[in-house]
């Protein structure tokens, strides 16, 4: 089933995956596929991989986008196929989307393939972040392809693919409007259906659009998450968690944080992402102007409302992590003076006891008498995909080992419990200052 091809052919091409030369899967999301009503055992067998690697009736999504603020009329799925759209036993529906499977009509001039340390990366990031609460597109199976992908090296080949309640994006909309407001008429009609459905205007599906994405930047920002690459091509209409290559979790606290090789100028730094999350709204409103009379008055309301619910959004993460309100402002004020481990600090919160990496800095005990008089119940993930924890564990799988990659995993899995096996994987804390220099790829 593909309703989405269906009704928008001008926006979904089809396409059918490379025959690689000796597919297998590595990783298997077994709860994932048993939640979807899918049998992991076929999903490891012949006719589960030729599925998973695209060899049947097959679609690369087409969208536009701005990319570092730069507009691109025609991007689309360059190294992925949407493989389906399957209903699970509760009546939901999720696109089963795959990338690396090879070239599309919208390749232009990539090879349409997917770096092994990439693909399982993107995994670890999307079960830390579905375990942490914050809604994202989640991984089904990364597969190896038995062939090699050269990037800066040689990386072993891989296929990635991953789950969504659509792969709609704002983007999506951009595009839609290039073909005309018939077009964006249909798209948003069926984007309410499907994700909106007691809306019925295009300014319902922005008033929605806008709180999702304020409550997910939200979130991001709470965990120190920062997603690197946030173009408008990868805002997920949905308010999940997309395309997200060069990510990290922050380490030492610096609102400038930018770990993506391909983010020069910090566009995509860590306290941008509020902001930019807005200026991406505002090219959503541009596409939809055209279906509502006085639509640049109307939207423009709308979008203004964007930044109380962001700071409502901000103000709900921040209390549920130091537990207990009205705290956060003044403590980000510590954490920029001192720069601390931030999810380190945030993990070793205790009533009486400065917080670790503010000892010594003015008004830190004057904030921590004031947090703990109010009787927090502080809650936050020891375990997080760390930088160097989670690339030494990528590395070791490149060279065909991985067992440490499982268990890092396990540990994502349960970021909030306490186990001495995964001690030495480097999930629970920054590396020492001095080392943390660290730097990301988006594995194109």
């Amino acid at each position: 089933m593909n309703t989405f091809a269906e009704e928008f052919p001008e926006l979904a091409l089809p396409a059918t995956g490379e025959v690689f030369p000796n597919p297998q899967v590595l990783v298997l999301n077994e709860p994932l596929a048993t939640e979807l009503g899918l049998d992991p055992q076929w999903l490891r067998s012949p006719a589960g991989i030729d599925f998973l690697t695209g060899q049947g009736d097959c679609v690369a999504l087409g969208y536009a986008g701005h990319q570092f603020g730069q507009f691109n009329p025609r991007m689309g799925d360059g190294r992925a196929l949407l493989l389906s759209e399957h209903t699970d036993p509760h009546g939901k529906n999720w696109d089963i989307h795959a990338k690396g499977t090879g070239r599309t009509p919208f390749s232009r001039g990539g090879d349409g393939h997917y770096p092994l340390d990439a693909a399982l990366k993107e995994f670890a990031f999307a079960e830390s972040l579905h375990a942490l609460g914050v809604p994202t597109a989640r991984s089904l199976a990364v597969l190896t392809t038995g062939g090699t992908v050269p990037r800066r090296r040689l990386h072993p080949g891989a296929i990635g693919v991953r789950v969504a309640s659509s792969h709609i994006r704002i983007g999506t909309f951009q595009y839609a409007a290039l073909l005309g407001p018939s077009v964006t008429d249909r798209l948003t009609r069926y984007a309410l259906a499907r994700h909106f459905p007691a809306g019925s205007s295009p300014l319902d599906l922005f008033d929605a659009t806008v709180v999702r994405q304020a409550e997910l930047v939200a979130n991001w920002m709470r965990f120190g998450f920062i997603h690197g690459v946030m173009n408008t091509d990868n805002v997920a209409i949905s308010g999940e968690t997309i395309d997200f290559g060069p990510c990290a979790f922050m380490d030492y606290f610096a609102t400038d944080t930018v770990y993506s090789s391909i983010d020069t100028r910090g566009r995509y730094a860590y306290a941008q992402q509020p902001a930019v999350m807005m200026w991406n709204l505002a090219r959503l409103a541009e596409a939809l102007v055209p279906l509502v009379d006085e639509g640049v008055k109307k939207f423009t309301e709308r979008l203004q409302r964007y930044q109380p619910q962001y700071g409502a959004a901000w103000d709900k993460a921040m209390a549920a992590a130091l537990g207990a309100e009205g705290c956060a402002e003044q403590l980000l004020g510590l954490l920029e003076v001192a720069a601390p481990d931030y999810n380190a600090l945030l993990a070793g919160l205790t009533p009486g006891e400065v917080p670790p990496g503010l000892e010594g800095i003015p008004g830190a005990a004057e904030w921590t008498e004031r947090w703990s008089a109010l009787d927090p119940q502080p809650r936050n993930p020891i375990y997080l995909p760390r930088n160097h924890g989670l690339q030494a564990a990528l590395v070791e799988a490149e060279q065909g080992d991985i067992g440490r990659y499982l268990l890092t995993l396990e540990a994502l899995r349960n970021p909030y419990e306490w186990d001495d096996k995964y001690e030495k994987l480097g999930l629970h804390a920054a590396v020492p200052r001095a080392e943390a220099e660290f730097t990301t790829y988006c594995g194109t």
